[in-house]
Parts: C-alpha cells; structure tokens; sequence
C-alpha cells in the first residue's frame, strides 16, 4: 500500500505563529515584516477591497499576527517582491488611514 509521505503532496497553505496583536498597538514603532496573506474579510465584506491582510510581524523580539483592511497597505504589499521579505517598516496612521513608511 502507497504511504502518504510517497504522494508527494505538497501543502501551501502559509501558517502564521504569534499571537494576534491589534495594528494601534504597534504604530509608530518599527516591525518586521516576514510575510503576508489575502483571505476574504469577514467583517468588510462589501468595503474597499474586501479582503482581509494577515500579517507575520516581528515586534519586540516576538512573532505576531496582525490583520487589516486598510486598503492602501494591501495595495503597497502586493506590489513588494517576494524575495525582499523580510522588510522592516514603520505602519503609521493618516485621518484613519494606516499606511507602510
């Protein structure tokens, strides 16, 4: 019988560590950011994009998650190469607008 391992599945789901830390605890101050992923927002669903960004953050030495639908941080991050993460940026915000700098 065919084992599992042998079927050389290949998984690309993409699973964030850390706990979830919400976007104005960490404005103003510098982060990593280690990757990113788009899902369908629960809660926006018929605003801006509809979509929800996660977020792997490094912040104060420690991995986390944050999530957003600011409209223009998944704009600038889709137009970011892949091979330049990890990055460092500062989010911070406009007229309750949140943005990369």
């Amino acid at each position: 019988m065919t084992k599992f391992s042998q079927l050389g599945v290949k998984v690309n789901t993409q699973h964030f560590v850390g706990e979830k830390i919400r976007i104005s605890s960490i404005l103003n101050v510098e982060i990593t950011v280690h990757a990113y992923k788009l899902v369908p927002s629960k809660q926006f669903k018929d605003k801006g994009t509809g979509q929800c960004l996660h977020l792997q953050i490094t912040f104060q030495g420690v991995k986390r998650i944050v999530f957003t639908s600011a409209m223009g941080m998944i704009e600038a991050i889709q137009q970011i190469p892949e091979d330049k993460f990890p990055f460092e940026t500062v989010i911070k915000e406009d007229v309750k607008r949140f943005y990369f700098s």
